[in-house]
């Protein structure tokens, strides 16, 4: 019998990923010749280089983060804070006892921010980081609704008549109204009066109390106009209401973009733990933080205002450490990078970054008044975020929203949308001026406004009624609408 030498290499070749080879131009490659995969996975592998040119060019079709003048959160960070992140980038933060590094930094963080937040020095604070300001919220939420309900069954309340309430300004963002239908709570929703209040009225929140409400939530920073609540009146009043109440009432703070702007720019304005009845204040690091997405932090004034049954124990360091957390596996980096910008910015380059923006918002809101057609909302100078609507005018044809889709032309993201209950029938439009927007690009923004304007007033002569329904929002809307309606 002859026998002949196997050709093993030709049989591994039909097992071997065999890429175009190094001389082949990126768009000369078979895989850009392809459509990527919408619903399967590819078959086979391709080279990292094409894989990332490839992937790259689909982010093309996002627009630039940095000319998304309506977003809150951060779109530039140094490169070391870039490269921190990096490197903390496969760490989890939730295994305390594998990355103990990464928990004591984030204990650093949050006794950071309790001092911040003036934490009084007579009572056992407690904090942690979120997956944003919103999971920091539903912590808060829901550290409420079990205090209450235990406090109610002690005091014999049935706590099964009723659904247990939250109230809140109509100014709310979308996270409460999710936050009461994910628990089971009933949403007083205090509509906002005119545009000269565009805030809570202290007075109607304790009108709205009663033996089931489990919290009152002002906002340091509304997101719809940067307004604020008085939360120094309303503790005023919710201490004269607690001294008869069956119950009392908490106030959580939402300070999403107030909490950690206002310890550097404005440290004297009361709105923290100062206030006997703030309990538990939510705050975003990704906003005023200056960290990119992804990062909340929450803290209770004491452990009295965390019940004990919603935290669970975790293994660190030999010993246990209380943890709460709705979100599991997240990796460490924002935590490191918020711990960066702490020990980078200090309290002096804190004030200094933030002022400038507040700074570059004012310089815009006079340009804006310069145009002559808008009136201005909320100037930036309590936080760095300009709101403004169009002026009335019965011979103007466009709206903010032809103005909203002009800009686009130039590269502008900057939505019109309306305005919650009892006032959803203006539209307004905002720019949040972050830490990476200067005065040249402002300048650059009115250029193409005033651009913008004038090819309106030539071009749009005549107005077009838009019927605003549920399934129908002329523009941009602030609020996510429920499937299931009501």
């Amino acid at each position: 019998m002859l026998h002949v030498r196997k050709n093993v290499e030709k049989e591994e070749k039909e097992y071997m990923f065999t890429p175009d080879n190094s001389t082949t131009p990126l768009f000369g490659s078979y895989e850009s010749d392809h459509l990527l995969p919408r619903e399967s996975i590819n078959e086979k592998a391709i080279n990292p280089n094409i894989a990332y040119q490839l992937i790259s060019d689909e982010m093309m079709h996002d627009g630039n983060p940095r000319y998304n003048l309506c977003t809150f959160v951060q779109t530039y960070m140094e490169p070391e804070a870039k490269q921190v992140m990096v490197d903390a980038i496969a760490t989890n933060a939730i295994d305390k006892a594998e990355y103990p590094q990464t928990t004591e930094v984030e204990k650093r963080c949050v006794n950071i921010i309790a001092n911040l937040w003036n934490a009084p020095k007579n009572e056992q604070y407690m904090g942690t980081s979120t997956v944003g300001s919103s999971e920091a919220c539903m912590l808060g939420g829901m550290a409420m609704k079990f205090r209450w309900r235990k406090r109610a069954q002690t005091l014999g309340i049935d706590i099964n008549a009723k659904k247990p309430n939250l109230i809140v300004s109509s100014g709310f963002q979308v996270v409460w109204e999710k936050f009461c239908v994910y628990w089971d709570i009933e949403l007083r929703e205090l509509p906002m009066k005119s545009l000269n209040e565009l805030y809570l009225d202290p007075k109607a929140a304790i009108a709205a109390c009663d033996e089931y409400t489990i919290g009152i939530v002002p906002i340091m920073g509304i997101t719809y106009t940067g307004t604020f609540d008085d939360i120094v009146a309303l503790d005023k009043e919710l201490e004269e209401y607690n001294k008869t109440a069956k119950i009392s009432v908490p106030i959580h703070v939402d300070a999403a973009s107030g909490g950690l702007y206002l310890p550097f720019v404005n440290p004297e304005l009361v709105w923290d733990f100062r206030l006997k009845n703030v309990v538990s204040i939510s705050t975003s690091g990704h906003k005023f933080g200056l960290v990119y997405p992804g990062l909340g932090w929450v803290m209770w004034r004491d452990k009295e205002y965390l019940p004990e049954e919603l935290l669970f124990k975790v293994a660190y360091l030999g010993a246990f450490e209380p943890t709460f957390q709705i979100n599991f596996s997240r990796p460490g980096s924002q935590i490191w990078a918020q711990y960066y910008n702490f020990v980078r910015w200090g309290k002096e380059g804190y004030k200094a970054v933030h002022e400038r923006s507040r700074d570059v918002g004012l310089f815009l809101t006079k340009g804006l008044e310069k145009l002559g057609v808008f009136k201005i909302l909320n100037s930036g100078e309590n936080i760095p975020i300009v709101c403004w609507m169009l002026n009335e005018d019965e011979k103007r044809a466009w709206t903010e929203y032809d103005l909203a889709d002009r800009l686009r032309y130039y590269g502008w993201q900057l939505p019109a949308y309306p305005l919650p209950k009892n006032l959803e029938d203006v539209s307004i439009m905002r720019v949040v001026v972050r830490a990476d927007q200067s005065m040249e690009q402002m300048s650059l923004l009115l250029r193409d406004m005033k651009e913008s304007i004038d090819y309106l007033n030539q071009h749009v002569t005549e107005k077009k009624v838009v019927k605003k329904t549920e399934d129908h929002v002329a523009g941009y809307s602030h609020t996510e609408k429920r499937l299931l309606k009501k």
